[in-house]
């Protein structure tokens, strides 16, 4: 595999995380295969990993004390229902030129701008494909942000994978339900797809293997074809044969099509609803 470009070796730094769970986590590692240096990053996080605690080691500045250092960036990967009590506090952190990330569902650009005015915000939304590279994120920034600081936005998401920019925050509801929450429901899928071979007659075993792999490599392909999706479905589905059987309950009333957007539409309403 070729190695990950070093987009953020001369980042000047200091780059401040807030939360370090598992997108906090890929998102650190994500930017020291690119170069960054630990001495260069601040991490707030109450219960700290191994990882973390072994980079603190190395020169990260972990749950930082006394005089606060004015960040050149700081990104916010807390969970939403924390953001009232956590965002606050970071605004002796930020500066003119501070850059604030925030990867946080549901929370707007505008409750961002009242707990830290007058910065530069960029609001985000990854999925968990970014715990190995293969994340997309789609990332939206309010009017403070400059063209040097949405580089750098770029450099630290793409770190995780495939970055987009929306210049229209009213889609981030939406962009949620689809990316931020579809990794499971391809999980879902699998795990269906496991019940209904062992309900078909396989062992359980060879029946979670052959949804794991399948769905596996299907997205590979999805990933490395220039075909859309529904070339590809056509692409296995021969006239009369097994699986137009299938499609044709999968894709006839109440199927696929209609589950999908019930689900995803549920889920920006609850988006919504964490935005207050």
């Amino acid at each position: 595999m070729t190695a990950p470009p070093k987009t953020l070796r001369t980042f000047a730094g200091p780059l401040l995380l807030v939360g370090a769970g598992k997108m906090g986590q890929a998102m650190l590692d994500g930017w020291l295969a690119r170069g960054l240096h630990p001495k260069k990053l601040m991490v707030i996080e109450p219960q700290p990993g191994k990882s973390v605690k072994a980079l603190a080691r190395r020169g990260l500045k972990l749950n930082p004390k006394g005089k606060a250092s004015q960040a050149a960036a700081i990104v916010i990967a807390v969970k939403p229902q924390s953001a009232p009590e956590a965002v606050p506090s970071l605004g002796v952190y930020t500066g003119k030129s501070t850059l604030v990330l925030s990867i946080m569902a549901g929370r707007t650009i505008g409750f961002l701008e009242s707990a830290l005015t007058p910065a530069a915000i960029v609001r985000a939304m990854p999925n968990t494909p970014a715990a190995v590279g293969r994340g997309i994120t789609v990332a939206c920034p309010n009017g403070k942000v400059s063209a040097r600081q949405r580089k750098l936005a770029t450099d630290l998401l793409a770190a995780i994978g495939k970055v987009e920019w929306t210049s229209d925050e009213g889609v981030m509801d939406a962009v949620t339900a689809v990316s931020g929450s579809g990794p499971a429901y391809v999980f879902l899928l699998t795990e269906a797809m496991t019940k209904a071979g062992i309900a078909a007659g396989l062992p359980a075993d060879l029946a979670a293997t052959l949804a794991r792999e399948t769905v596996a490599g299907s997205g590979e392909l999805l990933h490395c074809s220039d075909l859309d999706a529904a070339i590809l479905r056509q692409n296995v589905t021969s006239p009369g044969g097994t699986t137009a059987a299938a499609l044709e309950v999968l894709m006839g009333p109440g199927g696929f099509d209609d589950l999908l957007t019930k689900a995803v539409a549920a889920a920006t309403k609850r988006g919504r609803e964490l935005a207050g």
